[in-house]
């Protein structure tokens, strides 16, 4: 069994929680994942099991999320659950003050990870010290926002009227990091009081499928209807189709070099990193590397080692 499922993790479970229930639903130990959701957030998890797990680094690490904020109110973890830290009140909340905060932001930015989160420093993830009450130096790391969409302003509560947004962002963005900042630049604080990741590369909310869908599922061995195959999940990569005489060469794991191409990607797609393929089934992942006099030449990064059992 292979494949990646698009789960829709529920709010309350970790990353790693769902995990173990695919590893108990197929029965494998070899079974990961490629982003870390916060366990208050729902949304997208995208989870690869059996041999796909090898292809994990090789997939799209743009996310996507619908975010919801509280103006007025700091804590001390950036969402819900923290100690209050302050309230200040919201003077001024027109459209043009926040239109230029979230252009602010909008773009490459730096960030502080929090202690709340999965990062590692000195072998500890930050989330362990937290528990602990130590707070560690943190460095910026540079992230990049390439969308974030106003969708509502709600003042139920006048005092503190919350935002909704939608974000569009490279890995490693801290999305509570995100609401606090836009807090600060409007001058009032804020934390993050709901999240749902919409979207994991090409994998979308839409064809999530829940828990008890895969548990129901698997109790009738009908993997095949969640299951995405290898080949579809790097369906982001362009093909480079291989020769026949070039395959074994490929498969052993041997640069692809020019004389073995069949075919090339139109010319405005990328080729840095490439799907090899016999025309059938996907051989390899390889990178774009320069031979002789400028020759693109291909070297596998990966070989689908089983490419001789398809036949």
């Amino acid at each position: 069994m292979e494949g990646v499922l698009n789960v829709l993790k529920p709010p309350g479970m970790t990353s790693h929680d769902v995990v173990d229930v695919i590893r108990e639903k197929t029965g494998l130990r070899k079974v990961g994942h490629a982003g870390t959701l916060d366990p208050l957030a729902a949304g997208v998890l995208v989870v690869f099991v059996g041999r796909a797990t090898r292809i994990i680094q090789f997939m799209p690490d743009d996310k996507q999320y619908r975010v919801e904020l509280v103006l007025g109110v700091s804590t001390a973890t950036g969402d819900a659950q923290g100690e209050i830290t302050g309230v200040r009140p919201v003077d001024r909340l027109d459209d043009e003050r926040l239109r230029a905060v979230l252009d602010g932001l909008t773009g490459p930015v730096t960030q502080v990870p929090p202690m709340t989160s999965a990062r590692k420093i000195g072998g500890k993830k930050l989330y362990e010290y937290a528990r602990r009450g130590v707070e560690v130096p943190r460095e910026p790391r540079p992230v990049k926002i390439y969308r974030l969409r106003l969708v509502a302003v709600r003042r139920e509560n006048a005092a503190h009227p919350r935002l909704v947004l939608d974000v569009a962002c490279s890995k490693g963005t801290y999305i509570r990091t995100l609401c606090t900042e836009i807090g600060d630049r409007l001058g009032c604080g804020a934390f993050m009081s709901f999240l749902v990741r919409t979207a994991v590369g090409s994998f979308g909310i839409t064809t999530a499928r829940t828990l008890e869908e895969i548990s129901a599922l698997a109790a009738e061995s009908r993997w095949s209807e969640v299951l995405v195959p290898i080949d579809m999940a790097l369906q982001h990569l362009p093909v480079v189709k291989v020769k026949s005489g070039a395959v074994k060469a490929v498969l052993s794991g041997r640069p692809l070099y020019p004389p073995g191409v069949a075919d090339l990607p139109a010319p405005d797609r990328s080729l840095e990193l490439v799907r090899l393929s016999d025309g059938k089934h996907l051989l390899a992942v390889a990178r774009l590397a320069e031979g002789a006099q400028g020759a693109k030449v291909f070297k596998p990064v990966w070989v689908r080692s089983e490419h001789r059992e398809l036949g």
